[in-house]
């Protein structure tokens, strides 16, 4: 029987049934949240309220901005009259659910509930209807929410090519259209001049999470005032989980659906995050290492897929990536059983999956508000070559001028 099948019967419940006490299991500040705005949710249809359920579970361990939004999102549906309600949901109102959704355990699994719903939409060919309901929601609650103007415009760095000595060939081939690139950098001290102007942005627009130094090797020595995330430095974070993974791929009877519902119920503390530590980041963390497809064992898939998260979801104002060597491609089974040991590394296939990872740091970073002045540099570590993004550079053109990383900041913040 397919997986959209696989879901146990409990009492049927619809959204208007909703009471205080189910909410129990949820943490302390998405609970409050759902009870101060329960007769909100007893109104939306359950085609769509699961979905925002999902996205509220996780209310304590998201970033401010996020609760931002997810409040502000709330706040605006408990502001429409009635009428207006039915006109905003009418579409969602319209899809038709099985009776296996309507008795599951949507309250307290509602991303199970999202997955066992898209499988639903596509075998019962309703998900069209459903796409355009939750586009024009979605253009309606961006229309309704303001957006706070930001204190300075954002910075993104990459510096690739960690570990080598330099290569000649062209670089950054796809971002060079969109500024300038230089030829002639002094990489003298680079990465301390790049991170130390990352660490003067934190201390002028002090913000939680708002400054990030992403780190694919062994981070150096930084502010605190940077949140920062490590590859090295999660070494044992993920061999435990992969340990974790091949004892539940051993196990009779699993698949893929299943691995992937157990990944889901993981907490920070099962794989051996500090439990003292930041529970925010370290929920974050988390995910990134249970939802990310290769971020466990190479090190620029972890880079690449750590800043796309960054942005999607702390939008912060700076962020820095220095992508480390990743370990050569082997068999799959190999590399599970030698996680952490990346002694035999493929310095050129890295450098060219870090080059490609720059250019989509810079992509993700242009889905931000204030993309238009918003600027982007990125930087072979210990070579000359360079480009740079923003209102401060012309498109298309190159520079053979002799200039310091130090200078090159300065100009794209000026």
């Amino acid at each position: 029987m397919g997986a959209q099948y696989r879901i146990y019967y409990f009492s049927k419940m619809l959204p208007r049934d909703l009471k205080p006490e189910q909410f129990n299991s949820y943490p302390p500040e998405a609970r409050k949240l759902i009870i101060s705005n329960l007769k909100t949710l007893q109104q939306l249809p359950l085609s769509f309220l699961p979905g925002l359920l999902h996205e509220i579970i996780d209310y304590d361990y998201k970033f401010p901005i996020e609760r931002q939004e997810i409040s502000k999102e709330i706040a605006k549906l408990g502001s429409l009259s009635l009428v207006q309600m039915n006109e905003w949901f009418r579409s969602f109102q319209e899809v038709s659910l099985s009776t296996q959704l309507e008795h599951s355990n949507w309250i307290n699994q509602p991303s199970q509930f999202v997955e066992q719903l898209s499988a639903y939409l596509w075998s019962t060919r309703q998900v069209d209807a459903f796409r355009k309901a939750a586009k024009e929601y979605g253009e309606r609650i961006r229309a309704a929410v303001s957006l706070e103007q930001l204190p300075t415009p954002r910075l993104g760095i990459a510096i690739i090519g960690q570990g080598g000595n330099g290569y000649d060939g062209p670089l950054f081939r796809m971002l060079r259209e969109h500024g300038t690139y230089f030829s002639h950098i002094n990489p003298e001290n680079g990465v301390q001049q790049l991170l130390h102007a990352v660490e003067l942005r934190a201390q002028s627009y002090p913000t939680p999470y708002g400054h990030w130094y992403i780190e694919g090797g062994q981070a150096v020595e930084h502010n605190t005032m940077l949140t920062c995330v490590s590859y090295r430095a999660l070494a044992p974070v993920r061999a435990a989980l992969l340990r974790n993974l091949q004892a539940e791929i051993q196990r009779p009877g699993m698949g893929p659906e299943e691995l992937r519902t157990n990944l889901a119920t993981l907490q920070p503390a099962d794989i051996g995050l500090d439990k003292s530590g930041d529970a925010v980041l370290n929920h974050f963390q988390l995910k990134i290492l249970t939802e990310g497809s290769g971020t466990q064992i190479f090190s620029t898939t972890f880079v690449q897929w750590t800043v796309r998260e960054v942005l999607r979801r702390a939008q912060p104002l700076t962020l820095l990536a220095r992508f480390g060597p990743r370990q050569r491609q082997r068999p799959m089974n190999e590399l599970l059983s030698n996680a952490g040991n990346d002694s035999e590394v493929d310095l050129i296939g890295s450098l060219i999956d870090a080059e490609m990872g720059a250019y989509y740091n810079w992509l993700n970073q242009q889905r931000l508000q204030g993309l238009v002045q918003s600027s982007f540099i990125a930087w072979l570590e210990s070579g000359s070559q360079a480009v740079a993004i923003g209102p401060s550079f012309a498109r298309g053109t190159s520079s053979n001028s002799r200039i310091n990383l130090e200078e090159l900041i300065s100009w794209a913040t000026r």
